[in-house]
């Protein structure tokens, strides 16, 4: 299959890449959101372990203090021994503050507590609010979040008396330890998707742009001088099937055409040729009437000079059969030619051969190498060379000298003969009509040379045309295929 250039990407490197594109943003995407949601649910953990944390203290602390009518004054000796017990239960630090933030008691060392005093903006909030209040911040020497919860501490009989501080560090190491164990095993099974749809993306767009372009080739294969036009076998239920109807219907609808076609073009050139033919038989008819009738009139059996004038008629209507004769001929030569006989010869001197018989005339041959093979039939070549020259001689203008070039070459897998003269050329109006069966622009002769020549041309898939102006000369060029 013939490479194709293309202007930007192939169709087969968009679909490749936009399946790949689709599949990394997939992956992209269901990492980010991995990520997020454990992210989140290390958030959502936190603050659930600090609320348990925190109702738990409080329940305990509520407790010591329910038995009296516990005032401010007297939380140390209230809470003095049992704060120890219930941090320890609790496995979590507790300080306490009185209502104007200062230090009271904690199960630390006096001189571990930081800070001694509750700044005057986090108290007034606390104050305000019967709820539990968080302060976020980061401690750098445990390389950790710390989330300060601030909670009113009340006696049996509702009243505030304290404000318990509970740090609650949260250490992120462990959640990055989850999500990277998380990551290598994510990484891992998507570098073996990634792959698989790499090679799988490349595997559909070869065979879908294979067989798109098999479908290309096969429709600029259509014309109406194709012999053999195939349908597509497709057995797959796609989008593609819909084509391949669709071009199987067309190639029906096609033949049914070039049938229609061939007959109308048939019946068209023999009403044609039949004209023709009755034209050329009436031009000897008439005038062989013409003289038998004036014969008829002047006979006279007396006169002296009868065998003589006999013999004069006898020579005319002899002439004229003979010319009706050669009409006859010329029309079955061009009805029926030859049956071919190809072999495969130097065209360069056959050609050379067959233009010894134009040695008198100024014809010159050319070619751009001087083997040139070829698989044709040397009557069919002969014919087409002499008919071109011929036609080269005799549209010679007098006023110059008649130079003939005949030229040979293979360009781009194609065999070229060319015969181009000087002579008076033919108008544009005629050009078109010049392969016609009965078309002349010569005085005599009954129009079949050039026809004859591209019947031929075409028998053997070749190609003719026509490059002439009027007083500068004509150029007749033949284009066959290398493998003929």
């Amino acid at each position: 299959m013939p490479l194709t250039k293309y202007r930007g990407y192939s169709l087969r490197k968009r679909i490749f890449w936009g399946f790949l594109t689709i599949c990394l943003l997939s992956v992209m995407g269901t990492g980010a959101l991995s990520y997020f949601i454990l992210q989140t649910n290390s958030a959502e953990q936190s603050r659930t372990q600090l609320q348990n944390k925190s109702e738990a203290l409080m329940a305990y602390l509520d407790y010591a203090v329910s038995h009296n009518q516990v005032q401010t004054k007297d939380l140390k000796k209230v809470l003095g021994n049992k704060i120890f017990e219930i941090a320890d239960i609790n496995k979590h630090d507790v300080i306490i503050y009185d209502l104007e933030g200062n230090y009271l008691l904690s199960n630390r060392d006096e001189s571990l507590v930081k800070p001694k005093k509750i700044p005057l903006s986090i108290l007034n909030k606390v104050l305000k609010k019967d709820s539990r209040v968080d302060f976020e911040s980061f401690d750098k020497s445990s390389n950790s979040t710390v989330t300060s919860s601030y909670i009113i501490l009340k006696n049996n009989m509702l009243e505030p008396i304290a404000i318990v501080y509970l740090p609650f560090y949260h250490n992120d190491s462990s959640y990055f330890s989850i999500f990277n164990k998380y990551l290598k095993l994510f990484i891992i099974l998507n570098i073996f998707i990634i792959s698989f749809s790499i090679w799988l993306s490349w595997i559909i767009s070869k065979n879908l742009t294979k067989t798109i372009t098999k479908f290309s080739e096969m429709i600029t294969k259509i014309t109406l001088f194709e012999k053999d036009l195939k349908p597509i076998k497709y057995f797959q239920n796609d989008e593609l099937s819909s084509l391949v109807k669709s071009y199987n219907k067309m190639i029906l609808q096609i033949q049914e055409q070039k049938q229609h076609l061939s007959f109308v073009e048939k019946e068209t050139a023999w009403t044609s040729m039949a004209k023709q033919v009755a034209h050329e038989v009436k031009n000897p008819l008439t005038p062989m009437k013409l003289t038998i009738q004036n014969f008829e009139r002047k006979f006279d059996c007396n006169d002296p000079k009868i065998n003589e004038k006999v013999k004069k008629l006898s020579h005319s209507l002899v002439h004229q059969i003979d010319l009706v004769a050669a009409v006859a001929t010329a029309f079955s030569q061009f009805a029926q030619l030859p049956e071919k006989n190809n072999e495969i010869f130097d065209l360069y001197k056959q050609v050379k051969e067959i233009l010894y018989i134009f040695s008198d005339e100024n014809v010159h041959l050319h070619t751009s190498q001087k083997y040139i093979e070829i698989n044709m039939d040397k009557i069919y070549l002969s014919r087409i060379i002499i008919n071109l020259v011929t036609n080269a001689i005799q549209a010679q203008d007098e006023h110059r000298k008649s130079i003939i070039n005949v030229d040979l070459e293979v360009i781009n897998k194609r065999i070229n003969i060319s015969v181009e003269d000087n002579g008076i050329g033919i108008p544009e109006e005629m050009q078109e009509k010049i392969f016609e069966p009965n078309f002349t622009s010569k005085n005599s002769g009954m129009g079949l040379g050039l026809t004859m020549v591209r019947k031929m041309v075409l028998d053997y898939d070749g190609e003719i045309t026509l490059h002439s102006e009027v007083g500068k000369g004509s150029r007749f060029t033949i284009s066959f295929p290398v493998n003929i």
